[in-house]
C-alpha cells in the first residue's frame, strides 16, 4: 500500500543555513511505512540551487510502533542510499532509554523499567528483536542488538548525538530552556538520563516566548496533543517564538511529520493517514 504524503505551501520563516537545505524529521516511533514515503518523497525533490543536502533524524525513531526493526534500517541507511551530502542521526529519549538500560551504569535499572512500560512502548521493540533472533527469552541487552538489528544499526546507535547546529538553526530532540546557558544545556550528558533536559524538555521550552538568543530551534518529542496545552497554537507544525515542532503523534495518528528547511523558508510533509 502506498502512504500519501501531504506537502505544504513554503512558509517565510528566519532560518539562515549557509545555503544548506536540510530535511528534518520528526519522530518516528516504529512507522516505517510513513518514514520510507517521507525518505521517497525527498529524494524526487530537484536540488535548488547548488547548496548541499543534510537529513537530520530528531529522534525516537523507536518504541510503541509496529515496525521498529524496519524503522530502524531505513534510519541506518547512508547518504548515498538517500541521495544526501550528510546525515545526522540525533538522540530521542526513547533511544536514550534503550542505551541506557543495555550500557549499565546507575540508571540502567530505572530506564530498563521505564523504557518497557506500555507508555514508553518499548516492549514492543524487544518482541521485535526476540522475534528476529528466534528466542522469546532472549535477555536485553548488547547481544540481542548485536545479533536482532547487525552491526551497521548498532553502530549508527552507538553514534548519536544530542543536537546538529546549522547556520542560526539548532536541531534537537525535546528543545531548549529559554532561561538556561546554551551550550551547558545541551552538554548534558545522555547518560545522565533524564539529566539530559534536551531530550525530555517541554516546560521552560514550548511555553517559553522569550527566544533564544538569536537561535531557531527544530524539534520533535511532544506530539500535537501535548503541544497544545502548552502553546496554545491550533498548528503545532507552524514556526512561532523560534520555534518549529515536528512531532506528527506517529504511532497515535498514524502520522510522520518532517520539514524541508532552506535559508528564509520551510514547509511541512506529513506521510500517513490519520487514524
Amino acid at each position: 500500500m502506498t502512504v500519501p504524503v501531504e506537502i505544504s505551501a513554503w512558509k517565510p520563516a528566519p532560518f539562515a543555513l549557509n545555503g544548506e537545505t536540510v530535511f528534518a524529521v520528526g519522530d518516528v516511533h516504529g512507522c516505517a511505512p510513513q518514514l520510507q514515503a517521507l525518505l521517497d518523497t525527498f529524494a524526487t525533490l530537484p536540488r535548488d540551487g547548488k547548496g548541499k543536502r543534510r537529513l537530520v533524524y530528531l529522534g525516537d525513531v523507536i518504541d510503541r510502533g509496529p515496525n521498529n526493526i524496519a524503522a530502524l534500517k531505513f534510519w541506518a541507511e547512508d547518504e548515498a542510499a538517500r541521495g544526501v551530502d550528510r546525515i545526522d542521526r540525533l538522540m530521542g529519549n526513547h533511544e536514550q532509554l534503550l542505551m541506557l538500560a543495555i550500557t549499565g551504569g546507575p540508571y540502567a535499572a530505572q530506564a530498563e523499567s521505564h523504557w518497557l512500560t506500555d507508555r514508553a512502548g518499548g516492549g514492543k521493540v524487544l518482541a521485535e528483536m526476540r522475534a528476529a533472533v528466534g528466542d522469546d527469552t532472549a535477555p536485553l541487552g548488547q547481544a540481542l542488538l548485536a545479533a536482532a538489528l547487525g552491526e551497521r544499526i548498532v553502530a549508527c546507535l552507538n553514534e548519536m548525538r544530542s543536537h546538529a547546529t546549522v547556520g542560526n538553526t539548532l536541531l534537537v530532540h525535546g528543545g531548549l530552556d529559554g532561561q538556561a546557558e546554551q551550550d551547558e544545556f545541551l552538554a548534558r550528558p545522555w547518560t545522565s538520563l533524564t539529566g539530559a533536559r534536551w531530550a525530555w524538555i517541554t516546560t521552560g521550552f514550548l511555553d517559553w516566548t522569550g527566544g533564544f538568543n538569536g537561535t531557531l530551534v527544530v524539534h520533535g518529542h511532544t506530539p500535537p496533543i501535548k503541544h497544545f496545552p502548552l502553546t496554545g497554537q491550533e498548528d503545532p507544525h507552524l514556526f512561532l517564538h523560534d520555534r518549529l515542532g515536528l512531532d506528527g503523534g506517529s504511532a497515535i495518528t498514524g502520522i510522520v511529520t518532517a520539514a524541508e528547511i532552506q535559508d528564509g523558508r520551510y514547509r511541512i510533509f506529513k506521510a500517513g493517514t490519520l487514524n
